[in-house]
């Protein structure tokens, strides 16, 4: 197991709200297409909602969009036993009451001979982040404005 961990590319969530649990569908394409072609690798896919009181109810993966097909039967199973509870109530409390969220956990399976490597040679990744986009939108008119 040890061999198969140094091997693996760094680990991320996100979690995805869906203002008034309105799902289009429109990104799940685009998120196989990623899985397809070995870019990223599932780990653990939940949904939940945040109900108008407060109270959080997970929901299954079915038919998401409401066409009758199940969406997401393609990540069926996708559970590593990760996420607990806690995960779910921190990833709820970025959620606004009425809200639909889903809990995406990945593997960057781009990066892994990166991470390997570097492992390998005894560096070790110490902290990520991520810049959200708005902050960059702003940095970056900040810039203009400057010049």
């Amino acid at each position: 197991m040890t061999d198969e961990i140094n091997e693996m590319g760094p680990i991320d969530y996100v979690v995805i709200e869906f203002p008034g649990s309105k799902m289009t569908g429109e990104g799940l394409p685009l998120l196989v297409d990623l899985v397809d072609r070995g870019i990223v690798r599932i780990i653990d896919l939940m949904f939940m909602k945040k109900e108008l009181d407060g109270s959080v109810v997970g929901l299954e993966i079915a038919d998401m969009t409401g066409d009758g097909e199940l969406d997401l039967a393609v990540f069926e199973g996708a559970a590593s036993g990760l996420l607990g509870s806690e995960d779910l109530d921190e990833a709820a409390a970025a959620l606004e009451p009425g809200n639909s969220a889903g809990l995406i956990v990945y593997e960057n399976l781009w990066a892994a001979p990166f991470a390997a490597a570097l492992r390998r040679g005894g560096a070790q990744l110490v902290a990520s982040g991520r810049i959200p986009l708005p902050d960059l939108v702003a940095a970056l008119d900040a810039l203009e404005s400057e010049e």
